[in-house]
């Protein structure tokens, strides 16, 4: 390192830029010496490396082409799927709505035997009223024609008349 500094101290003290074509002293023998070696067993090395870097990127390429390869028979298998879980959907979403328009129609039969059997039975409750409603006021209607007859009666009927009833009605019997 002390030589080098010399150099460059030496190199300051001449003012100026240039080139030193000495071999010896530029060391251009050993720097070519050390430039063949390198390309020589360099080379080979070097080759080595490469052929063993490319290799591996090979293997990988590969690697990576196989995978790729997987992922779009894995991708055509869930596309069928997908596929056939649509078409299931579907089905299943048909049937539903059959389903459901039976249930509604089930649903509306028994809602109309329903209300017509209710219509029945009030129909039935309505006219049970009315029979009794009309027992009841036949008998209120007898009740209030036998009183008034009998009150009536006994205005109208004195001793006399009650004799010639009575007559008359023995007579009628002994016909």
């Amino acid at each position: 390192m002390g030589t080098f500094f010399l150099l460059n101290a030496e190199a300051g003290a001449k003012s100026g830029f240039g080139f030193n074509f000495d071999i010896i002293e530029t060391n251009l023998i050993n720097l070519g010496i050390i430039f063949v070696l390198l390309i020589v067993y360099g080379g080979k090395v070097v080759g080595n490396i490469l052929s063993e870097r490319r290799a591996k990127i090979e293997a990988e390429i590969k690697s990576a082409e196989a995978r790729a390869q997987e992922s779009k028979d894995a991708l055509a298998v869930a596309q069928k799927n997908l596929k056939e879980a649509q078409e299931n959907a579907v089905k299943i979403r048909s049937e539903a709505e059959a389903n459901a328009e039976k249930a509604r129609e089930a649903v509306l039969v028994k809602g109309q035997k329903e209300v017509e059997r209710l219509k029945a039975t009030a129909d039935a409750d309505l006219n049970s009223e009315q029979d009794r409603a009309i027992a009841q006021l036949k008998a209120k209607v007898v009740e209030m024609a036998l009183e008034r007859v009998e009150s009536r009666m006994g205005e109208m009927l004195n001793d006399d008349k009650q004799r010639q009833l009575i007559d008359r009605s023995i007579a009628k019997i002994g016909e």
